[in-house]
């Protein structure tokens, strides 16, 4: 009994005390990873993309890229009240259509 309640205790002040957290391993969702990774291209930083690309699996880190990808182009869409599209090609450096 006693067993259990110092388990609890010891949960309790590892989820309060900022040290106690630190001494676990951080685990990152994949949209993390994909953010750091693309933001850690775009410096040229290759520390960092080793890094981010260790965070999930490769497979994972490509549809985080994707999805990032998706959603910046609809912003800067949205922003320029231009298609989704059009900013597209134009991000990528192609003639428009």
């Amino acid at each position: 009994m006693f067993d259990r309640f110092r388990k609890a205790r010891a949960g309790i002040v590892g989820s309060v005390l900022p040290e106690a957290r630190s001494e676990r391993k951080r685990t990152h969702n994949l949209f993390e990873a994909a953010a750091a990774y693309v933001s850690a291209c775009a410096e040229d930083d290759q520390e960092r993309i080793d890094e981010a690309a260790g965070w999930v699996s490769p497979e994972a880190l490509s549809f985080g890229v994707s999805e990032l990808a998706c959603r910046a182009v609809i912003a800067l869409a949205r922003e320029r009240d231009e298609s989704p599209r059009t900013v597209a090609r134009e991000l990528l450096g192609l003639p428009a259509t």
